[in-house]
């Protein structure tokens, strides 16, 4: 990938439609300031505009994913502020993204980094990965998204035990959960990912941002809704040039060449 040096807290790279940012403060596991949020939020900027862009990743460098925020880094007593003007914007951001995100979970993924990661649409994570709801250690309560997407996921009782215990989820068990999607091994995170994302990026884009809000808002819609929503998005989707490409391949008996329109 060509890495963009444009930043200092994260670093940005493309390649053949996808999208790589990594947070980049290691010696610190990667963890918020409000330098890091002002520039991901710049980058995330640039994706969502990006013409060619068809694939995010999300990942952390060293041995961590996100240790969450740096409390030397923030006013305390301004905490409410720093949730509703940074991470709130954040996790919408990633979640109304009109394309697949992919978070590769390489370390530790602590509070708000735990949940950032939870937020992304396809969460892959190294064995030796955990997710840590650390907020109780601090006398703090879940944010970023935590106290809404854990129930969810993996049920009420999980999520009240690791939101109250702070107990570390391995890669594993949040597999076996239903928290992530995969856990693969250390040495094969980062070509799994790629991979991965290399796939995404080859699809239909628009018909895989349909999709992705289509199961986020079903959570939310009742049945009748939700039929009536498939449909809307269903007569979009065909009107899209990658509809017309895949249908004339399949009809030839070809592989499809999307273009992401």
């Amino acid at each position: 990938m060509n890495t963009v040096p444009a930043y200092n807290t994260i670093a940005y790279a493309e390649f053949d439609g996808v999208i790589k940012l990594t947070l980049n403060r290691p010696d610190k596991l990667n963890s918020f300031t409000s330098e890091m949020h002002a520039e991901l939020k710049d980058a995330l900027n640039k994706v969502s505009t990006s013409e060619s862009a068809r694939c995010l990743v999300l990942t952390g460098s060293g041995r961590g994913f996100c240790a969450g925020q740096d409390l030397s880094d923030l006013d305390l007593n301004a905490l409410g502020d720093v949730v509703t003007e940074h991470y709130n914007p954040l996790i919408k951001t990633i979640t109304s993204l009109n394309m697949p995100v992919i978070a590769s979970v390489n370390g530790v993924a602590a509070g708000a980094g735990a949940n950032l990661a939870l937020a992304c649409d396809i969460v892959l994570a190294a064995e030796s990965a955990k997710f840590i709801q650390s907020f109780n250690h601090v006398g703090l309560v879940p944010d970023a998204g935590g106290t809404w997407s854990l129930p969810r996921l993996i049920g009420l009782p999980r999520a009240m035990a690791i939101a109250m215990t702070g107990e570390a989820v391995s890669a594993k068990t949040a597999e076996q959960w239903g928290m992530i999607w995969r856990s693969v091994a250390d040495d094969a995170l980062e070509s799994e990912t790629a991979q991965l994302a290399q796939t995404l990026a080859n699809q239909a884009t628009t018909g895989l941002a349909f999709t992705k809000q289509l199961l986020r808002q079903s959570l939310e819609h009742t049945l009748d809704e939700q039929l009536k929503l498939e449909g809307d998005f269903q007569q979009a989707a065909s009107k899209t040039a990658d509809f017309q490409e895949g249908v004339d391949a399949f009809l030839n008996k070809r592989k499809p060449h999307f273009t992401g329109r």
